[in-house]
Order: C-alpha cells, then sequence, then structure tokens
C-alpha cells in the first residue's frame, strides 16, 4: 500500500481559507505508518510517521490547545 494514499483530512480547526494546514491519511495506519503533508503542496512527497510517533504528536497537540 502506498502511504501517498488517501483519503486525506486536515483539522476542523485550519478553517476554509487554506493556509498552513497539515493533511494526513489515517488510512494508512494500518501499515504502522502515517503520512503526513502540506495542504499548499499535496503533490510533494509526505513526510511518514510511526503511528506512535503520531499518536504523540497528536496528544501534545491536544494538550498544548488546553
Amino acid at each position: 500500500m502506498s502511504t501517498t494514499n488517501g483519503p486525506w483530512f486536515k483539522s476542523s480547526y485550519s478553517g476554509g481559507e487554506g493556509g498552513n494546514c497539515l493533511e494526513w491519511a489515517p488510512a494508512s495506519a494500518v501499515t504502522g505508518v502515517i503520512p503526513v503533508r502540506d495542504s499548499k503542496d499535496p503533490e510533494r512527497a509526505p513526510l511518514t510517521f510511526s503511528t506512535a510517533a503520531w499518536a504523540t504528536f497528536v496528544a501534545a497537540m491536544k494538550q498544548s490547545a488546553r
């Protein structure tokens, strides 16, 4: 399975204007890898993170938003 396959999702916090948004493809999680890309440059190869690293990142972002 390619890690560049979507569907791609972005945070509901990113708003509708575009801008500085990350997108991720949760369907790839079954492979143990989470691809993450810049919504402004979807043709560029995504960065990839282990599912554990991604979960840690998301938890840290949720904590900092409080």
